[in-house]
Parts: C-alpha cells; sequence; structure tokens
C-alpha cells in the first residue's frame, strides 16, 4: 500500500447516515453560522461577480466540506438564487446558464445519505467529488488543543496552517477563472482577543476533563490526541492571501454566529454538537467506541461549559471572506 493510499483512508468525517448522533440531526450551530453570512454572500455576488465576462454556457460551484447536509442545500440553493438575480439585474435573463454543483468532502463522508436527500425541485445538476511524537520534545503538546499551549506547540500549528492554506489557495487559483469570487466562512481568533480567552479552548478543555473524569482516558491519552483545528489571526491571514497573489481580497470581516442562538446551547444540544462532529477522531485515535454522550451529560463539568456558552454571543469567532481570482 502506497503511503498516499494510506493517507486517503485516514479521514474523519463527521457523523454520517440520519439516526440520533448524525451530522444531519445535529448541526444547527453550524446552520447558524452559514446563515450570519447570508446576506453578505448575497451582496458579494452582487457588487463583485462580474457575470458578463464569463462567456461559458455551465456556472460551477463547489461546496467544500459538504458533510451529508441538509445545510449544504440551503447554502447551495441561496448562491444559486443570488446569481440568477446577478443575471436578472443586469437585464440578461436569457443568459442564465446551466448550474453545476460539485459536492465534496472526505472519501469516507457518507455521500449516499446526501445524495437521497437531495431536494427534487433544485435548479441544478449535481455530483459527488471525495477527497483524495516525543514527550520530551519542547513540541509536546498537553491536552486536546493547543490554545494555552508553549509557543513551540502554537509554532507547530501556525507552520502547519501555512503550508496547507498555501496548497489551498494553489488549487483554488487553478480551479476558478479570471473574475470568479470564492466565500470563505472560518473560524478564526476575535482580533486582539488572547487564545485564553477564546470560548473554542474552553469547550476542548471540557471535553478532555469530561472524558478523563469518567476514566474513559488517562491524562496521558488525552496529551496524546492534538485536535486538528486552528484558527487564524486576521494578520496571518492575510498575508497568506497577498503571498499567494492569486486573488484579491474583496471583503473580509467577522460575524457573531453565537448571536443567532436562541439563548444559550444546553447541555444536550452541545453534547450532540461535539459527538456528530469530532466523534470519528476521538474513537480512531483511543481505538474504542467512546460514549461521547453520556459522559459528558453525566458530569459535573457541563454547568461550567453552560457558562462558557452564555459567554459565547458576546465574542466574534468566525471570519467572513470574499477573495476574487485576479
Amino acid at each position: 500500500m502506497s503511503n498516499n493510499t494510506a493517507t486517503m483512508q485516514e479521514s474523519f468525517p463527521m457523523t454520517g447516515g440520519d439516526g440520533s448522533y448524525s451530522y444531519a440531526n445535529n448541526s444547527y450551530f453550524q446552520r447558524q453560522c452559514a446563515n450570519a453570512s447570508k446576506s453578505m454572500i448575497e451582496e458579494a455576488i452582487a457588487e463583485k461577480l462580474d457575470v458578463q465576462a464569463l462567456s461559458t454556457k455551465t456556472f460551477c460551484l463547489a461546496d467544500l466540506g459538504c458533510s451529508v447536509g441538509p445545510n449544504t442545500f440551503v447554502d447551495i440553493q441561496h448562491i444559486v438564487g443570488a446569481v440568477e438575480r446577478r443575471y436578472l439585474a443586469l437585464g440578461l435573463k436569457s443568459h442564465i446558464p446551466e448550474f453545476q454543483v460539485f459536492f465534496n468532502d472526505h472519501a469516507a463522508n457518507d455521500f449516499n445519505t446526501l445524495f437521497a436527500s437531495l431536494p427534487t425541485e433544485r435548479r441544478y445538476f449535481a455530483c459527488g467529488v471525495p477527497d483524495t511524537g516525543q514527550k520530551l520534545s519542547p513540541a509536546w503538546n498537553e491536552g486536546f488543543h493547543h490554545t494555552g499551549a508553549p509557543y513551540e506547540v502554537a509554532h507547530a500549528y501556525a507552520a502547519q496552517f501555512d503550508k496547507d492554506t498555501r496548497n489551498f489557495l494553489n488549487a483554488r487559483a487553478k480551479e476558478l477563472v479570471v473574475g470568479g469570487i470564492m466565500v470563505l466562512i472560518m473560524s478564526t481568533l476575535p482580533d486582539g482577543t488572547s487564545p485564553y480567552r477564546s470560548p473554542p479552548r474552553a469547550s476542548y478543555d471540557i471535553l478532555e476533563s469530561c472524558l478523563m473524569e469518567t476514566g474513559i482516558i488517562s491524562e496521558a491519552q488525552a496529551d496524546s490526541f492534538n485536535h486538528p483545528l486552528y484558527r487564524p489571526s486576521l494578520e496571518q491571514l492575510t498575508a497568506l492571501v497577498e503571498r499567494n497573489g492569486c486573488f484579491s481580497i474583496e471583503r473580509m470581516e467577522l460575524t457573531n454566529p453565537a448571536s443567532k442562538l436562541d439563548g444559550p446551547m444546553s447541555g444536550h444540544a452541545y453534547t450532540m454538537h461535539v459527538r456528530a462532529t469530532i466523534e470519528g477522531l476521538v474513537a480512531k485515535h483511543f481505538r474504542s467506541d467512546l460514549l461521547i454522550n453520556s459522559s459528558i451529560s453525566s458530569s459535573r463539568k457541563l454547568k461550567i461549559y453552560v457558562t462558557a456558552v452564555g459567554i459565547g454571543p458576546k465574542e466574534e469567532i468566525q471570519r467572513f471572506v470574499v477573495l476574487k481570482r485576479k
């Protein structure tokens, strides 16, 4: 087996299917994240997308990280409608193209559930496109996440993010036509906010503590797991785009998805949210089917997390970015 093949198999998508613990039934917060940027996507298409310069009869869209729905369908339909309205505003009704949507995610993603739930009244063609430590080291990371870790750990995460983002931008530059736009909605650190105060640190600290408190994992096992999530600063993200040179930054600002929630997230809702998003990662790493739902629900530390979520809506931790291909 080649190294490339082995890498392809090591993927951990969201929980598939449509059961109680599935991502399809536990992605309400992600829906609010997208809703927080809905009007900005509409504005970006109306103001930045030069449809008159496009000669193709097929307008292609790609959702990178589609998971299993239903959120991706809502987002795609909104974008299709916004592009159609852009043509109509310019008096180009007869030039409205056909739409081709590429749903992209890990090869192990549950594409069966995704396509089984495709909207029947959709105005686009659809296809699935799967993706193909030493403890004494100063870069040893204690705990699940890098926030609050030593400089060497944070530097290692930042260096990996730089490398991945360079590759991502180079690949997208080859795919997008000149004048095409790309919208990124990504987790980020609020400008001027210390990682020690960011809500993600509280959530991962408490998840780690809950699993240890119930005896599911030891401290040494917790230290061996590093959640592959990094939140860049405004300066770091801007520098990467400018260094790439293929895109102009048309818009970059913070949004507050937590403000769309109807009050603090309940302990049960948080449990289901965590299980649907990272259960595959945790279970694979610790080689067991961890009952995250029961371990968190029975923990007294859940009250601490609910308090942290109550503070959350005051923090803006999502960045909306519009890039245009030069």
